[in-house]
C-alpha cells in the first residue's frame, strides 16, 4: 500500500468521525440526488451493476466518482463492517481524499 493511499484512508476515518460520510446504497444515492455528496467512492470489488448505477447517477448529478480499494479496506478505514459505497458530504474532505487518490507517486514511475 502506497503512502498516498494510506493518507486517503486516514482522511476517510477522520471524515467519518466528523460525521461527513454516508455509506450504503440508498443513503449514498439520496445524498447524490440531493446534491449533498461531493465525492462517491465505490469499492473495486463492488458488483458491475452497482458500479454502473453509481457511475450513471454521479454523471447525471455531476458528482465526482472514484473506484478505490476493496470493501474490507473501506469498511476498516471508517470503523465499520464491509462497505462498497461511501459518499463524502464535505467539500474539504472530498477534495483532499480525491487529491490523495489521484496524486501520482514517484513509486509508480519505477519499472
Amino acid at each position: 500500500m502506497t503512502k498516498t493511499k494510506h493518507k486517503s484512508l486516514n482522511m476517510l476515518g477522520m471524515a467519518m468521525r466528523a460525521g461527513k460520510l454516508v455509506t450504503g446504497d440508498e443513503t449514498v444515492l439520496k445524498a447524490v440526488q440531493q446534491g449533498k455528496a461531493k465525492l462517491v467512492i465505490v469499492a473495486g470489488d463492488a458488483s458491475d451493476n452497482t458500479k454502473k448505477k453509481f457511475r450513471d447517477k454521479c454523471t447525471t448529478y455531476n458528482v465526482k466518482l472514484v473506484e478505490a480499494f476493496d470493501r474490507i479496506t473501506l469498511g476498516d478505514a471508517i470503523g465499520k463492517s464491509e462497505r462498497v459505497l461511501i459518499g463524502v458530504t464535505d467539500s474539504g474532505f472530498s477534495k483532499s481524499i480525491a487529491q490523495s487518490l489521484i496524486e501520482p507517486t514517484e513509486v509508480e514511475y519505477i519499472d
